[in-house]
């Protein structure tokens, strides 16, 4: 095999196949990357068993064939490859890169013991990649990141018409975002639900962020359901989690006469100064009175702080413990200039029900988008 491609092209294209390998796996034949040369280019693919990532990239190709290489050391060097066009050519089984002055000289993995691509054919819908980003970054951060319970690591799609949400849960915290749906051509049924680990869907935003549309199809092979996100010549197929995702949406209140508008700038940057003293876990005491809000923390060796910020409430003063991330997470998720506090009620009359988050664009006009971020106060003095 022999072949010429650019350099900044190649580069993006190992990063692009690697991003989504493990970084411990226990068969190192799953840590390559494949490439295929052929008289329309190049193909490089990546494939784990659970994850696939596959791109085309034009280049000169004066020999066709197939190579396996270990992907991370191939992006580590394409990443570092003086400007100069990249030279492939193979030798047995050894495969020099040539570029400028720089040369390597990289042993080859058997081919032949590579799992197939997963192949997908058709989209089931269309949604922006703009859009789908920014959802996906507002939602995943409240998936779990423990792997006793794998289907709450996970984001739930749910398409309904012509709408697609996305659904997270750690049990203390629900993160919920609705975009636009396309469903093209497609006689789709009335509703499609996959549920796609949130470190896959993360990556997958970052990469067709940019992308005006993004193709997702969903597929059923051999007992193997798979979703597949397309955009500029690049694919990325999920394994999805099986199990029952929590029907967490019926702990959405449907409204809140009791709330709080705050600017959200000001309050990321208060609760980060008071929090300092805190120890890790513990919780940040939050008073909401018709004078603002005031923030208290005790922290360890008899550090304590405390703020107070303007805030503007609607109904009784309420007094609520959260864990200082938690809130963080979903302040920085609003990407509003105000923010919305909504209180309810438990069932214990002493003890503060879930609180909602929502954007809110002034402080007395709600956000335009459906984001929504639900947090259970005090969790840690029960």
């Amino acid at each position: 095999m022999r072949f010429s491609v650019n350099r900044d092209v190649f580069s993006e294209a190992v990063s692009f196949a690697v991003k989504l390998l493990p970084q411990r796996t226990t068969l190192p034949i799953l840590s390559g990357v494949l490439i295929e040369a052929t008289e329309n280019g190049l193909t490089l693919s990546s494939f784990d068993y659970e994850v696939s990532a596959q791109t085309e990239i034009s280049a000169q190709v004066d020999e066709p064939g197939t190579i396996l290489v270990s992907g991370r050391l191939l992006a580590d060097i394409a990443s570092r490859l003086p400007n100069a066009p990249v030279q492939f050519t193979t030798n047995e089984n050894r495969i020099v890169v040539s570029c400028g002055s720089a040369n390597f000289t990289l042993l080859s993995m058997p081919v032949e013991e590579y799992p197939s691509i997963p192949q997908i054919s058709g989209e089931t819908g269309l949604v922006p990649g703009e859009d789908f980003a920014a959802a996906v970054a507002q939602v995943a951060v409240a998936a779990s990141r423990d792997d006793v319970t794998p289907v709450i690591t996970g984001v739930q799609l749910e398409v309904t018409d012509n709408r697609l949400s996305l659904v997270a849960t750690d049990r203390y915290r629900v993160a919920v975002r609705e975009i636009d749906w396309d469903n093209g051509d497609n006689t789709a049924p009335e509703s499609l639900v996959a549920l796609v680990p949130a470190r896959t869907l993360q990556e997958v935003g970052k990469t067709f962020g940019h992308s005006s549309t993004i193709s997702v199809a969903f597929t059923s092979k051999d007992d193997r359901e798979l979703i597949a996100f397309t955009a500029d010549k690049k694919t990325v197929t999920s394994l999805l989690i099986k199990g029952s995702f929590p029907p967490v949406r019926r702990l959405f209140p449907d409204s809140s006469e009791n709330y709080a508008v705050i600017n959200t700038a000001e309050l990321i940057e208060a609760v980060r100064r008071v929090s300092l003293v805190l120890e890790r876990e513990a919780a940040l005491r939050f008073t909401f009175t018709i004078d603002g809000l005031t923030m208290e923390a005790v922290g360890s060796e008899q550090a304590q702080a405390s703020e107070a910020i303007d805030a503007l409430l609607t109904g009784d003063d309420i007094v609520l413990s959260l864990k200082p991330q938690f809130l963080i997470d979903g302040l920085t998720a609003v990407r509003s200039e105000y923010v919305r506090f909504s209180f309810t009620k438990s069932e214990n009359t002493n003890k503060p029900g879930p609180m909602l988050i929502t954007s809110q664009s002034s402080k007395d006009q709600p956000g335009a988008d459906s984001f929504k971020y639900l947090l259970q106060p005090n969790l840690l003095l029960r």
